[in-house]
């Protein structure tokens, strides 16, 4: 009830200062030669730039110098005769003698926070040292009609954060330096597959069928051809067809969707950075994800080690891996009936199913032995890989586009990759077999049939092309979003994607 009447009077109060600014625009369109949103102001200086280059510079100095600078921003705070304008590269003073604090104050009845200024004039600096500039002209760029928000913190600002971004971008320095983290992320691991020899491509984001991974997809319609179409769950198998053809080291970074439920580390659409290397394997493709690794975090942050909450994660490398089988064992120590496995018992699915209903994993009726490892891994295990992990052997029953391990054909020659405690990355040997994925599909089809929603369809259009021959390759699928969180040491998918899903 309290905060129901703290929101009507925080609309009713907007909507008073609303009405000012507009009154002040009106009088602007009226008694100014400008519309109120000219664009003939144009800046010749950034902010950072001004400060990095003149920070040392004495009061003295500046004053024999007489650097003259063009800026421009959106107004943050006002100090008497100072404003604090914000810009892309950070933020500047701004000082306004009387004289043009009478004449502004005239021509735009007072200037708001959050309006959009430029300023001409001469860089100074304060007696505490801060540099400002000493306004020779100005001119109002954009009539801010709406206040910023004071405060900013709370569940109910989280709402707002994540509905009107362009709010939190304004008034959050943290926000900010999360985007231009994720920027440089991309940007540093585009760089290293292209010094790898890589070459970028872009796929359908609309299959016909729903491929590359188990996932539930989202429908859509495709009116013209009359015929429903899917929201990729994963590029996976054109990138595999581009290797086909002869494009033996491709990558793509662009947007999967799946349609699943929403958590901290869910989104319903998320980025991903997929790559496939010809005549390689998962080994292979670990020793280059150790060295991506190491070379980006280096690149963006300076450093192989970074804090992700009050843990120190260390990308140099070299990372554990152990195959799910001796993780499950190693983090159930114990648990007695984990610890009398062995390996042969991993497919003895009464087994399996006891152990699962044992430490209270839910069952499907459709699960497989593989199905029923995978949940007991999750629920154990997953939590506890803290620092940088390649879990190996994954069972083949879950891995349908994977190749089975030549010494024991359950098991796959795949791998995820795990850090503070969640999947970032998902790698195998790939199934060339045409005849072998043949197999797989149908066995897919024929769970799909049983009830599991997330198991793939039958693309026979995919097995004709595996049919002209997919050299051995080795393909990677890792989690762009989730490897900002860890860079910027975020702790909620929605603060790393620009726009994330929300509820309605």
């Amino acid at each position: 009830m309290i905060d129901s009447i703290q929101h009507k009077q925080h609309t009713k109060e907007e909507s008073t200062l609303t009405k000012e600014r507009r009154k002040k625009l009106q009088h602007i369109r009226k008694n100014c030669d400008s519309n109120g949103y000219p664009n003939s102001f144009r800046r010749d200086n950034f902010a950072n730039d001004l400060q990095v280059q003149f920070s040392n510079h004495t009061k003295e100095e500046l004053k024999e110098l007489k650097y003259s600078v063009s800026v421009a921003g959106r107004i943050i705070a006002k100090r008497g005769p100072f404003l604090v304008i914000q810009e892309i590269s950070g933020c500047i003073q701004i000082y306004l003698n009387k004289s043009l604090q009478t004449e502004l104050k005239n021509r735009y009845k007072q200037l708001d926070i959050g309006d959009i200024i430029g300023i001409k004039g001469i860089l100074d600096k304060s007696k505490k040292g801060d540099l400002y500039i000493k306004t020779k002209t100005y001119e109002l760029l954009t009539k801010a009609l709406h206040p910023l928000p004071e405060k900013f913190h709370g569940l109910s600002d989280q709402e707002i954060r994540y509905r009107h971004r362009y709010i939190d971008l304004i008034v959050n320095k943290k926000s900010r330096e999360v985007f231009i983290i994720r920027s440089k992320l991309i940007a540093a691991i585009r760089s290293f597959m292209i010094s790898n020899n890589y070459i970028e491509v872009e796929t359908p984001m609309m299959h016909t069928i729903p491929g590359g991974a188990t996932a539930r997809p989202f429908v859509t319609h495709h009116n013209a051809l009359n015929s429903d179409l899917y929201l990729r769950i994963a590029p996976e198998l054109y990138l595999k067809q581009l290797v086909i053809g002869g494009f033996e080291r491709v990558f793509e970074i662009n947007r999967n969707f799946r349609n699943e439920g929403l958590s901290p580390h869910h989104n319903p659409e998320f980025t991903t950075i997929e790559f496939y290397q010809a005549y390689s394997d998962y080994n292979e493709l670990m020793n280059f994800t150790e060295n991506m690794l190491s070379s980006i975090s280096l690149e963006v942050l300076g450093s192989t080690s970074i804090s992700y909450g009050n843990i120190k994660i260390e990308f140099s490398g070299p990372y554990v891996r152990m195959s799910m089988f001796e993780s499950i064992r190693r983090y159930n120590i114990n648990h007695a009936q984990i610890q009398s496995l062995k390996e042969k018992d991993l497919q003895n699915h009464n087994l399996m199913l006891r152990i699962a209903k044992s430490i209270d994993i839910t069952i499907e009726r459709f699960f497989t032995c593989g199905q029923l490892i995978e949940k007991i891994f999750t629920e154990t295990v997953e939590p506890y890989l803290i620092q940088p992990t390649f879990i190996t052997d994954y069972p083949a029953d879950i891995s349908p586009l994977a190749r089975h391990n030549d010494k024991n054909p359950f098991f796959s020659d795949r791998f995820e990759f795990f850090v503070a405690g969640h999947e970032i990355a998902n790698g195998f040997s790939e199934l060339n077999d045409s005849e072998d994925q043949n197999a797989r599909f149908k066995s897919q089809v024929y769970a799909k049939n049983a009830g599991d929603d997330e198991a793939m369809y039958y693309d026979a259009d995919y097995i004709t092309a595996l049919e002209y021959g997919l050299p051995p390759t080795a393909g990677q699928g890792i989690g762009i979003d989730r490897l900002v969180m860890l860079f910027s040491d975020t702790h909620n998918i929605k603060d790393v994607i620009l726009f994330p899903a929300m509820r309605k």
